[in-house]
């Protein structure tokens, strides 16, 4: 194998109360693949999910002392019809998330909308025309393929 490889295996979101978020996300319906007292893991194509308690996180780290927050990221999930987008989006809601921006069409062609978690972790819910999804949700673009 050469190196650097270029994927993600897992990400992991640091949360202030392991419980409720591990509530909000299966009210979404996700399921937990495994659970402990400081992690859960949701399985997800081709990688994992991960809500670790912010202290556990930043001691897992190295760093016990450094106090962890949200960061500047934003996690996406692609649908392929915008009723499909719509349908997350209520969904999120419902679950307890917080609306940031609603579903609308994108300058790019697109269709999506922001919600954040109980702990301010930002989320977009798109159907993007120009990336197909397998029957999984995930991306199918051929080796090669150029992003729009």
């Amino acid at each position: 194998m050469s190196y650097p490889v270029q994927r993600v295996s897992l990400i992991t979101l640091g949360v202030r109360n392991l419980t409720a978020a591990r509530r909000f996300y299966e009210a979404l319906g996700w399921r937990p693949a495994e659970a402990t007292q400081a992690v859960v893991f949701f399985r997800l194509p081709g990688m994992a999910l991960g809500l670790f308690g912010l202290k556990d996180l930043a001691e897992d780290q190295g760093r016990p002392e450094v106090p962890l927050g949200t960061g500047a990221i934003t996690l996406a999930q692609n649908f392929a019809t915008e009723a499909d987008v719509d349908a997350a989006f209520a969904a999120a809601l419902a679950a307890g998330a917080e609306p940031v921006k609603p579903p609308a069409r994108t300058f790019w062609g697109g269709y999506s909308g922001y919600w954040a978690d109980l702990d301010g972790h930002v989320w977009e819910v798109a159907r993007n025309p120009f990336w197909p999804l397998d029957e999984t949700g995930a991306l199918s673009l051929p080796d090669g393929a150029v992003l729009p």
